[in-house]
């Protein structure tokens, strides 16, 4: 319970910067188990992260379950099971065409028969080779495991907007979550992201809990096509963004280009009384900037601690990691 406390206090404390960044368990120890997971965020909390992360997407009959995408045919075995092979469709997502197999085509009964795997498991066989053991899991549980072990909580709604025009309402159904688990005060461990904006408004008019505005480097969001990341991601664009969130979470080159070069946007947004995470810290080279690369070797691992350190010096409050352990 201390520690959830804390957590809580960190959340409502305005920057500057903590002395070393919050740890926020990326799909929970993504990088070696499958994400997602009950034993990758299991592995998290043993690790030590402060925060373990949940993407949000929804069943058809209305359920938030995790999984990084609503398409699943990449982290589940649902290709192999000839009983859904006629669900796999080629759909537009946030303007995009996406071909597979898609959650909100399936019950939370039938996610729940389906096995996560792996989803490069290339560069993580380690990881792979825990496919096949776990199930899908639901906010509910994931907010269990994290009550548990003294922990936060950061969902991330994906494509709210999508889910809305399929009838399926994300918002509604992520604040009755919140709601009956007493959840929805400022005090809550829990940090509320999103890419798109008016959900965040929106959500900053039902819920008191801590808010992160998601930025790419390249893009805007899906529910705004007048913005750019790079306009929010201004002094001007920051200063709206501390309307109705507290936070923002953005690509780790907007805050380093290259190694050792940063920019301002940590001091921009600390003057815009926001904290800033960086995303994501992961430690294969695929991952990294040269600069931070050990080898040649795509899996090799490089440089993470290093960079984690960079970035705590510029003033970085909170890190999304993969591999939480190697902080």
């Amino acid at each position: 319970m201390f520690r959830i406390i804390l957590l809580a206090m960190t959340l409502l404390t305005a920057a500057p910067a903590l002395a070393e960044p919050l740890i926020i368990a990326h799909r929970g120890a993504s990088g070696e188990r499958p994400e997602h997971t009950r034993a990758a965020y299991r592995l998290a909390i043993e690790q030590g992260a402060d925060f373990i992360e949940p993407d949000l997407v929804m069943s058809r009959d209305g359920v938030l379950v995790v999984r990084h995408e609503n398409e699943i045919g990449g982290t589940t075995d649902v290709a192999e099971r000839g009983e859904f092979a006629d669900r796999r469709v080629t759909r537009a997502v946030d303007g995009a065409a996406v071909t597979g197999w898609f959650t909100e085509d399936f019950t939370l009964a039938e996610l729940k028969t389906l096995r996560a795997r792996e989803r490069l498991p290339a560069l993580r066989p380690g990881s792979a080779a825990f496919d096949g053991r776990e199930e899908i899991l639901t906010f509910d549980e994931v907010l269990d495991i994290a009550s548990a072990a003294g922990v936060g909580v950061a969902p991330e709604l994906k494509h709210p907007t999508h889910f809305a025009a399929l009838g399926l309402a994300m918002e509604d159904a992520f604040v009755a979550v919140l709601e009956r688990r007493g959840l929805a005060g400022a005090a809550a461990p829990v940090l509320v992201q999103c890419f798109e904006v008016g959900t965040l408004e929106r959500l900053a008019g039902r819920i008191e809990t801590p808010l992160l505005q998601l930025m790419a480097r390249e893009g805007g969001p899906a529910d705004r096509p007048e913005l750019t990341y790079a306009a929010m991601a201004t002094a001007e664009g920051l200063a709206a963004v501390a309307e109705y969130a507290s936070w923002i979470g953005v690509d780790t080159a907007m805050i380093e280009p290259e190694p050792g070069a940063p920019t301002g946007l940590i001091a921009d947004a600390h003057a815009a009384g926001l904290k800033v995470a960086g995303w994501t810290f992961r430690a294969e080279n695929a991952f990294l900037p040269e600069g931070d690369r050990v080898g040649d070797e795509p899996a090799g691992h490089g440089r993470l601690r290093e960079r984690l350190a960079r970035f705590a010096g510029y003033g970085l409050d909170a890190a999304f990691m993969d591999q939480p352990g190697l902080r």
